[in-house]
């Protein structure tokens, strides 16, 4: 008998939709169909899928993996060769360190002559334990070598930069390094080249130009026109207006106020620039062998040591070659005893003047008191106008130089004189030069007395169309009005009363350094004055080189006025020569000042020629 139970059971879960015992034991899905059942071409298409998806597999696999590899070759060439490049940068700039200090110190000169040293100059593995790691080649592939190319260029040509209006003369080097890294499997060469422009500046373009610190502190009104540099700090605090309408430069600071150090603080004025004024500039040098301390630049002043007149330095040494000694036509050299003037070391110094022909132009009887110095100066005195009356028709020198003409006197005061005494060298009668111009130069100071290089229409202006090229280098320089009477000079101040004057020659020359318990004066006594110049006037067109300290003329700045009894201060009208623009135009045996300028830096293909095209 049946359960009834078991049939209510089966009767609900009927009722509820669920599987009865009996659908539990029959599931409603269909059976698993077997292969055996399946058609033939549904199997095949599923196999060759299955190759199809396996075979594009692989091939990704081998894409991604070629993409990588050759992404991490393509790395690997390109970090070998920005390693390269660098290296090769290095290279050149090691060469271009030593060509760089080899022209400021020594000049255009010396670096031609060491041109066959530079190619060698690679880095080593003494300097770095790395540079071992590369190669260095020139541009025909030879190793251990840079490619150097030097060339000059022709004509007075801007220097460009920093340096403005100023011009000089050019020569140009390329320097070319590749480099190749021993790490690379490939072979990879960087290849750098910089051109570098070495310009020789003739310092007489600078309105101002100081080794020295410069002040400048002007109680009157004052316009400077032309450059003004200094290798050292500025100070500026005038007593009025002070302009500038050219570039002011200082390789230190240019400091708006007073010198700190000084006991003149003048102050009130104002301070106009009318062009740039740019503190931490390159320092500009005289390539004399040496650094440029002002102790340094006064030998270009002085006698070459040893015996005259030939002396113990050589003369194409890079000091020798700056010396204004070794460049003068005439040397004119006076001891105890006697006066000589010979032809200078273009000859050998093998010409000498008679008694005669000495007498033209030199003169050592004239003497006159400096209340600046306070001291006798026992004068040498050169007549310029007997030396261009004797300078058109000697027959002993003139015929024998290049130009026919004296252009430069240099003269040495050998004698000894007594603590009370001072020596020193007075131009007179210059109001009109030898034809080629006139460069006087002394290590002794320099005294100017009259009007000076100016037609007699010109007087009193910036007209310098019709003057010479001429400059005055000495220890100091002076000047004396044309109504100076020497024996007035140990008068009362009221009693040494000036003439307005004229003087158009470029000034080389040295001041007495401030300190604490006296001034330098500043630019505007640079030149000095011992007369009472009140409501007259200086007139000056050339240019003020400061070069050093005075060695001799160490007397120190006293303010103008009665109380000091030195001077009174003129009304000053001071320009550029503009005539110094032209190369033609400078003043004879003008010193240069040595610029380096990088010009183009490239990294060019290796191993080709065609870089130096155009150079």
């Amino acid at each position: 008998m049946r359960n009834p139970m078991l049939k209510f059971r089966t009767n609900a879960m009927a009722e509820s939709g669920l599987p009865t015992f009996r659908s539990l034991a029959q599931p409603p899905w269909p059976e698993k169909p077997r292969l055996n059942n399946c058609p033939k071409s549904s199997a095949g298409s599923a196999l060759l899928m299955v190759l199809i998806l396996l075979a594009i597999s692989f091939v990704m696999v081998g894409s991604i993996y070629s993409y990588t590899s050759h992404t991490v070759r393509l790395n690997k060439r390109l970090n070998d060769y920005y390693l390269a490049v660098a290296a090769a940068e290095a290279a050149t700039e090691k060469v271009l360190s030593q060509v760089n200090s080899d022209y400021m110190t020594y000049g255009a000169g010396y670096v031609t002559s060491r041109l066959s040293y530079y190619p060698t100059l690679i880095p080593t593995a003494t300097e770095a334990a790395d540079w071992s790691n590369f190669d260095f080649m020139d541009l025909s592939g030879q190793a251990n070598r840079v490619e150097v190319q030097y060339t000059a260029l022709s004509g007075f040509l801007p220097v460009g930069g920093q340096y403005g209006t100023l011009r000089g003369f050019k020569n140009r080097m390329r320097i070319l390094a590749n480099a190749r890294p021993h790490s690379s499997l490939d072979g990879v060469v960087g290849s750098v080249y910089q051109d570098v422009e070495f310009t020789r500046v003739p310092i007489f373009q600078f309105a101002v130009f100081y080794n020295v610190l410069l002040q400048i502190t002007p109680g009157a009104n004052m316009t400077i026109t032309g450059p003004v540099h200094c290798n050292t700090n500025i100070y500026i605090s005038p007593g009025a207006t002070l302009t500038f309408n050219s570039d002011v430069t200082s390789s230190g600071t240019i400091y708006q106020t007073p010198n700190p150090s000084s006991p003149n603080q003048t102050t009130g004025g104002t301070i106009v620039f009318n062009g740039a004024h740019d503190s931490g500039v390159s320092t500009l040098s005289l390539p004399i062998g040496t650094n440029n301390s002002p102790a340094a630049v006064h030998q270009v002043l002085e006698v070459p040591p040893g015996l005259l007149p030939l002396g113990s330095e050589d003369p194409l040494s890079s000091l020798g070659q700056q010396r204004y000694y070794n460049n003068a036509d005439i040397i004119v050299v006076v001891s105890n005893s006697n006066v000589s003037v010979t032809s200078g070391r273009w000859n050998s110094f093998g010409t000498s003047l008679n008694t005669t022909e000495v007498s033209t132009f030199v003169s050592t009887n004239v003497s006159f008191f400096s209340t600046r110095e306070n001291k006798t100066v026992q004068a040498i005195q050169i007549d310029v106008a007997g030396l261009k009356s004797w300078n058109a028709t000697n027959a002993s020198i003139r015929p024998y130089l290049p130009q026919h003409d004296v252009d430069t006197i240099y003269v040495s005061d050998r004698r000894t004189l007594t603590a009370a005494n001072e020596s020193g060298v007075r131009l007179v009668n210059g109001a009109n030069l030898p034809p080629q111009g006139l460069t006087v130069a002394t290590d002794s100071p320099a005294y100017i007395l009259g009007d000076y290089n100016v037609p007699p229409a010109a007087k009193g202006t910036t007209n310098t169309t019709g003057t010479l090229p001429a400059s005055v280098a000495a220890d100091a320089i002076t000047i004396l009005s044309a109504a100076w009477d020497d024996n007035h000079g140990k008068s009362a101040l009221a009693s040494r009363k000036p003439s307005s004057t004229t003087v158009n020659a470029a000034f080389l020359t040295g001041d007495v350094a401030t300190t604490s318990s006296n001034d330098s004066g500043g630019l505007e006594n640079l030149p000095r004055f011992m007369e009472t110049w009140s409501g007259q006037t200086f007139t000056y067109n050339g240019s003020m080189i400061c070069m050093f300290n005075s060695k001799v003329a160490t007397g120190v700045w006293q303010a103008p006025g009665k109380a000091n009894d030195v001077y009174d201060a003129p009304i000053r009208q001071w320009a550029l020569d503009q005539n110094f623009q032209d190369s033609t135009k400078l003043p004879p045996a003008t010193p240069s000042l040595m610029v380096l300028i990088r010009a183009n830096w490239r990294t060019p293909a290796a191993y080709t020629t065609n870089v130096m095209a155009g150079f």
